[in-house]
């Protein structure tokens, strides 16, 4: 298994380009999986449903299971956040898995850059950023730059750049990673 991040400020794009760019990865022949960085009170059930029900009464884990598909819930209460890595040890084989968010942790990472949202740029304090995603120029930058919307061309970067999960070297201070 091969990992590869994709980080930047909300508003920046990394949803939208994920969207685009894992039906090019599968064309391509990859099993893809992802995981993303959600801040406090997500939820992936709805009340009234009875693995809500199991979860709301107490249950530490629900799993859903159909002809189509399985999901478990974990509920943390009150135990920490669990680490990218731990994150990682809980899927299924594939050949890709892409990040969104995870910005502090120590993986290569595409950061996605847009002006018009106004924030400062990411690499400048992140040694695990291996290129930058932009919707416009950016002449003189240290990094490869990537066009947003060239999604062939950042295919074929990740392809090239996604680092084997066995090499990866965790940060040492994980249990703290956010968006």
């Amino acid at each position: 298994m091969r990992l590869i991040g994709f980080a930047g400020w909300s508003g920046a794009g990394k949803t939208t380009l994920l969207a685009r760019l894992i039906p090019v990865l599968v064309a391509r022949g990859h099993r893809v999986s992802t995981i993303k960085h959600a801040h406090h009170e997500f939820d992936v059930d709805k009340p009234g449903k009875d693995s809500h029900t199991h979860r709301v009464v107490g249950a530490s884990e629900v799993l859903v299971s159909s002809a189509n598909r399985w999901a478990l819930m974990h509920e943390l209460r009150g135990a920490p956040e669990p680490d990218l890595p731990e994150l990682v040890s809980h899927l299924a084989p594939v050949d890709l898995v892409l990040v969104e968010g995870f910005k502090r942790d120590h993986h290569p990472k595409i950061e996605i850059h847009r002006a018009e949202v106004g924030k400062p740029f990411i690499h400048p304090q992140d040694p695990f950023v291996v290129a930058v995603a932009s919707d416009a120029p950016l002449p003189g930058l240290p990094l490869p730059v990537l066009a947003l919307d060239d999604v062939e061309a950042i295919a074929d970067f990740v392809d090239q750049h996604a680092a084997p999960i066995d090499g990866i070297a965790w940060r040492p201070d994980a249990g703290q990673s956010a968006g």
